[in-house]
């Protein structure tokens, strides 16, 4: 087959030869990934079979809720990562409840909403196993969250197990969460309970309507969990791809007896603790919204699912097994990254005209004011990596763009929800504005909004249709980035030689200074910092509270009609939450807040940076 034709047969099935990377360079991918994209979709390279993507005829049609009461008087909201909360009553991570108090803090302070890290389901059998962005399945919520003192005989059960055995509770109040004991101990006294009310839960009305309405999926996903922990006790893995040949098919023979035989009353107690988590969450969003807030939760929808999860066991034929989603080389990652996610299967979607998106984007808008979509490209196209490859062997494949956001502006209509898009890194030319014409928000980071190295631009110059922020979870704090905090770091991991390292010390005193020039010419630089704008004094090597809050002011006086802080700045942290490209060198999704929640209202930074926002957006 000749390169033309090789290339017509690619691009008919939805492979995308060529791109513009984020500093806007044409990129072409190789004849050899070409191959290996075919092939991964069962298409004979050598072959002329031919596919029928049509980009062109592909246009949303459908816009997503957007209050017009947002552009009269635009809102702002503090941000977390929840197993990062703590208080004197939540068991070694944050959980629901302290997300409902942290609502009613911010709401009090006059934040609209509070926004958290993805929610959905990991692996209860394995603590290990808790990176938030690689669930189990983005349809059910994860236990490990649960309040267990707010559940029925919680209370009772907790302190019956202290005086039983105290040292369960050991060690969950450091400064990082330490899943697997924490998870151990929530599973533990959550059975005690369901052990103690099982058959007034057989029986309780709302439980069976919840199952009732959750359907098919729900029981397969608590099915998957029982066998899962019974697999774990065995010696293998909380991933299906480790267990024996007869558990790994849901219509099995050997699934199905365990199912209504000696595993139907774990299936039940998963189904019980999916009941807890819709009831807190729920509650937290009520709470929220009676505290005054206008929109009230924010949740996060992870890009994709575990290829051995709950997702990809129930419904194989929904993801692509020989495939895993990442992103090109980059300017960060020469070798492009591996995000290790199963993509979901575009000929699978389309013969089922969309749904399962549906459903996945309805359970997560059911209990929230607004939903941000982690890498929102991924609605348009994803990096596949072929089974056996590299990331730099990958390339894009196409999805249609106008069907996938239709499904879900529908489902953002019905739940009246705001749809923000992550639209950061390598973004489709038109993407944006095929978004914004959906109703969907652009995401613009502080970071990133520049006229040119250095120049930041103006406040001024953000898009009304956006939520601004400073940072993010993968990104340094502010207090990290003003003091090269993320520098240090990618120089102590071995990610960065110290020559670069010092070139970016000498790049980042420049941003400084472009910063606070941008500061004072939007009107929000201290008086005694005028100095240090001009270049006539140095400006401060450690970011101070002040000056914190300039920068929080500048982006409250933004056009964009959301405006997000992070916990972690209005706190004064330096540490982010995580950091891309590493694994056990850092303590990604591990860290958690110094102040705990009875002190967040009274702290100074919390409290002068909520004034800043309230000031300007009042």
């Amino acid at each position: 087959m000749s390169g033309g034709d090789l290339d017509r047969l690619a691009e008919s099935h939805g492979i995308q030869i060529g791109y513009v990377s984020e500093m806007g360079e044409r990129k072409v991918i190789s004849d050899h990934s070409k191959r290996l994209l075919l092939g991964v979709l069962g298409v004979d390279p050598d072959g002329a079979d031919y596919g029928a993507f049509d980009e062109a005829a592909d246009k949303p049609s459908l816009r997503c809720a957007l209050p017009e009461s947002l552009f009269g008087r635009k809102a702002w909201g503090a941000t977390c990562q929840l197993y990062a909360l703590r208080s004197g009553r939540s068991l070694g991570l944050g959980d629901f409840e302290d997300l409902a108090r942290f609502a009613e803090i911010a709401a009090e302070a006059g934040a609209s909403f509070v926004g958290v890290n993805p929610l959905h389901a990991l692996f209860m059998a394995d603590g290990g196993r808790f990176g938030p962005y690689s669930p189990s399945t983005r349809r059910f919520l994860f236990p490990a969250y649960l309040a267990v003192d707010k559940v029925k005989g919680g209370e009772a059960v907790i302190a019956a197990l202290r005086a039983e055995d105290e040292g369960a509770f050991a060690d969950l109040d450091g400064e990082l969460v330490d899943y697997p004991a924490a998870v151990r101990l929530k599973h533990r006294l959550l059975h005690r309970i369901f052990d103690a009310r099982v058959e007034e839960i057989r029986s309780e009305s709302e439980f069976e309507r919840f199952v009732a309405g959750n359907g098919e999926p729900l029981r397969d996903f608590a099915l998957f969990e029982a066998i899962s922990a019974k697999m774990v006790a065995e010696g293998h893995h909380a991933g299906w791809h480790s267990w024996p040949e007869e558990w790994r098919a849901r219509r099995g023979e050997t699934v199905v007896a365990f199912e209504n035989g000696e595993g139907a009353d774990e299936v039940l107690f998963h189904l019980w603790l999916q009941y807890l988590c819709d009831a807190q969450l729920a509650e937290a969003q009520a709470r929220a919204r009676g505290a005054g807030m206008r929109i009230g939760l924010y949740l996060d929808l992870a890009v994709g699912v575990s290829p051995d999860g709950a997702e990809t066991w129930a419904d194989p034929e929904l993801t692509v097994a020989t495939a895993r989603v990442g992103s090109p080389p980059d300017m960060f990652n020469s070798s492009g990254q591996d995000w290790g996610l199963a993509p979901l299967s575009p000929d699978a979607l389309a013969k089922r005209d969309y749904q399962p998106l549906g459903h996945s984007f309805d359970a997560l808008t059911r209990h929230a004011g607004a939903v941000r979509i982690d890498h929102a490209m991924g609605l348009a196209r994803l990096w596949w990596i072929a089974e056996g490859t590299s990331s730099a062997d990958g390339g894009y494949m196409r999805y249609p763009l106008g069907r996938m956001i239709d499904t879900i502006a529908k489902v953002s209509e019905e739940n009246r929800c705001i749809v923000i898009g992550e639209d950061l890194g390598t973004v489709p030319p038109g993407f944006r504005h095929t978004m914004s014409e959906a109703g969907v928000l652009s995401y613009r980071v502080l970071y990133f909004e520049r006229k040119s190295s250095p120049e930041f631009i103006p406040a001024s110059a953000y898009p009304e249709l956006s939520l601004a922020c400073v940072s993010t979870h993968d990104l340094p704090t502010l207090k990290g980035w003003w003091n090269g905090a993320d520098l240090d770091l990618r120089f102590q991991m071995g990610t960065q030689n110290a020559e670069r390292t010092a070139e970016q010390r000498e790049e980042r005193k420049r941003d400084r200074r472009s910063l606070v020039i941008a500061l004072k010419e939007e009107g929000v630089l201290p008086e005694r910092f005028d100095r240090a704008a001009s270049g006539e004094d140095p400006l401060p090597e450690r970011l101070e509270q002040d000056m914190a809050d300039a920068v929080h002011r500048f982006m409250a006086k933004a056009p964009s009609v959301l405006v997000a802080l992070q916990i972690e700045d209005m706190l004064g942290s330096e540490k982010q939450p995580n950091l891309p490209g590493t694994t056990d060198q850092y303590p990604n999704w591990r860290i958690r807040l110094t102040v705990p929640l009875e002190e967040l209202a009274s702290h100074p930074g919390f409290q002068s940076a909520a004034a800043a926002m309230r000031e300007e957006r009042p």
